[in-house]
C-alpha cells in the first residue's frame, strides 16, 4: 500500500536525532538506531535524519545513506523519515537520490553552501532539487536562503515542494509569505525551525504555524511532549512555567558557545544515558561547566512536570 503524501503525515512533534559516533569517531549505527527507536517509541511524529542536529555537514555520502536507511528501518513505517540534503545543487541532488534509495519519505533542503544567491538563483536551485527525485521537499529558510513572498509562491507552485521551515525568525516576513501563498490558492506546510522553537511557539501559532522541530526532544522527550501538549491545549500557565523555568534558561545556556545548538544537544543525549559520542570537527564539545549547568537544568525541567511527569 502506498503511504499517504508527506504533507498529510507531518502532524505532531518533529524529532531531529543526533548522529552517533564511537570513541574513534567512526559512525556508530547501533547507537544511532537505538536513539531513533527511542524517539519514535516516545511519540515523535516524524524523524528528520541527518539534518542540522544530525551533523549533515560532517557525514560522507556513504555514512549519510547508511544513517537514512537505519532511520527508515527503525521507523518501520510508523512515522515518516525526512532526510537532510544540501551543499551546491549537484551535491544536493546526489544526497537526495541517496536518501530516495535508502527509503526516505521526504527531504529537508538545507541552504546552499557558502554562496549568497539572488532570488532567481535560489529558485533555480530548489527547482532542480525538487525535480531530481520522487520525494517531497521541505525548504529550510535561514542564513543565505531567505525568500521574498513572491519566491515562496513560486516554490509553492513546484510539484514536490510541500513545506517551508523557517529558521530566520522574522515573523513579519513569515506572515507576508503565508498570506501571499494563501492568496494564490496554494498550500504549504510551515514549520518553526528556530534553534529552541518552543520559545516562539505561541508567536508562530498566531500566524498559523503550528509545526516545529524540538531539539529538546532528543534528550528530554518528557519535557518536550509536555510543552507540546500544553501549547496545543492553550494551557498558558503550563507553557509559561516551562518557558520561564526551562526553555529560556536553556536558550541562554545554548548562547554561551558556538555550535551549541548541536553539541549541547548531543551532550544532553549523553547525560540521559545514550552513548552517542562527541561531535565531529569543526564543532567542539561544550565546556564541562556548561554540561553541568545542562544537567541541573534538565533536572529542573523534569521537576516542573510534577507527579504526572511527561506522560
Amino acid at each position: 500500500m502506498t503511504p499517504p503524501p508527506l504533507a498529510d503525515r507531518l502532524d505532531g512533534l518533529l524529532f531531529f536525532p543526533v548522529t552517533a559516533y564511537g570513541p574513534d569517531g567512526a559512525l556508530d549505527l547501533g547507537a544511532f538506531r537505538a536513539h531513533v527507536r527511542a524517539g519514535v517509541e516516545r511519540g515523535a511524529a516524524a524523524v528528520f535524519a541527518c539534518c542540522g542536529t544530525g551533523e549533515f555537514h560532517a557525514l560522507t555520502p556513504e555514512e549519510y545513506r547508511a544513517c537514512v536507511a537505519a532511520a527508515v528501518e527503525e521507523a518501520a513505517g510508523r512515522v515518516p523519515v525526512v532526510a537532510g540534503t544540501g551543499y551546491g545543487t549537484a551535491l544536493a541532488i546526489r544526497y537526495a537520490r541517496l536518501a530516495e534509495e535508502a527509503g526516505a519519505d521526504g527531504l529537508l533542503a538545507l541552504p546552499p553552501y557558502l554562496v549568497v544567491a539572488d532570488q532567481a538563483g535560489l529558485l533555480r536551485h530548489y527547482t532542480a532539487l525538487a525535480a531530481a527525485t520522487s520525494l517531497d521537499l521541505v525548504v529550510y529558510q535561514r542564513d543565505n536562503a531567505v525568500f521574498t513572498p513572491a519566491t515562496a509562491v513560486a516554490l509553492a507552485r513546484l510539484d514536490r515542494v510541500v513545506g517551508l521551515k523557517d529558521g530566520l525568525g522574522d515573523l513579519d516576513l513569515m506572515q507576508r509569505i503565508v498570506s501571499a501563498v494563501r492568496a494564490e490558492g496554494l498550500d504549504l506546510l510551515y514549520f518553526n525551525g528556530l534553534p529552541t522553537a518552543e520559545l516562539t511557539g505561541a508567536a508562530y501559532r498566531g500566524i498559523g504555524v503550528t509545526l516545529y522541530s524540538s531539539a529538546v526532544f532528543c534528550f528530554a522527550p518528557e519535557i518536550a511532549l509536555a510543552f507540546h501538549r500544553a501549547l496545543g491545549a492553550g494551557d498558558h500557565a503550563a507553557v509559561d512555567r516551562l518557558v520561564d523555568g526551562f526553555y529560556r534558561p536553556f536558550a541562554d545556556l545554548r548562547a554561551k558557545g558556538r555550535g551549541y545548538a548541536v553539541s549541547l544537544v548531543k551532550a544532553g543525549v549523553r547525560l540521559r544515558g545514550a552513548d552517542v559520542g562527541e561531535v565531529r570537527p569543526p564543532l567542539t564539545e561544550p565546556a564541562p561547566a556548561h554540561v553541568e549547568e545542562l544537567a541541573a537544568l534538565i533536572d529542573r525541567g523534569l521537576a516542573l512536570l510534577g507527579p504526572e511527569g511527561g506522560r
